[in-house]
């Protein structure tokens, strides 16, 4: 039976960390399932999630211990989670605006007021082309609840964009 295991890594940023990675699953006969990885202030960072057989996990956790002592630092932990309820449904969200302090949090808190679950969210603050100002940026993949009212949610979102002063899209 296959184990699953979601891991986290920082490291310093520099060639040969997916490498070491993918080496210590391999060994292990292990599968890279899903992952997202990048880049940041000179960071690697990354999650990901791995099957592996469940009479390598020991073997497996060893593999990663071994990393640590290279300056990969790595979290994880065994997942036997149910999967999202499937009658949710999955839609996705577009956020454009002016970047200022507490902007995920007040977008975040209208999500969760709706009882939304968060399940990818990229966001980026580059700057505006006319303008120089710093422009948020984000896209996440939501699993909407069955029974949200989708004309008062849209609602929430739209009072929020005018109070926020950015574009939010919900895709339905």
């Amino acid at each position: 039976m296959n184990t699953s295991i979601v891991l986290t890594v920082v490291s310093d940023d520099h060639p040969g960390i997916v490498e070491a990675l993918s080496e210590v699953i391999a060994d292990n006969g292990g599968n890279w399932a899903e992952s997202s990885m990048m880049s940041l202030a000179g960071k690697f960072a990354g999650i990901l999630l791995v099957q592996l057989p469940g009479d390598k996990v020991e073997s497996f956790f060893a593999g990663l211990n071994a990393l640590e002592s290279a300056g990969i630092q790595i979290l994880a932990q065994l997942s036997d989670a149910a999967p999202v309820d499937d009658t949710a449904r999955e839609h996705s969200i577009e956020f454009v605006g002016q970047d200022r302090p507490g902007i995920v949090h007040e977008i975040t808190q209208v999500l969760a007021d709706f009882a939304i679950n968060v399940k990818e969210l990229e966001t980026t603050v580059q700057s505006a082309s006319m303008s120089g100002e710093s422009l948020f940026m984000a896209h996440a993949q939501i699993f909407i609840p069955p029974g949200t009212d989708m004309d008062k949610l849209q609602d929430k979102l739209e009072d929020l964009a005018n109070e926020l002063m950015v574009d939010i899209e919900l895709e339905t």
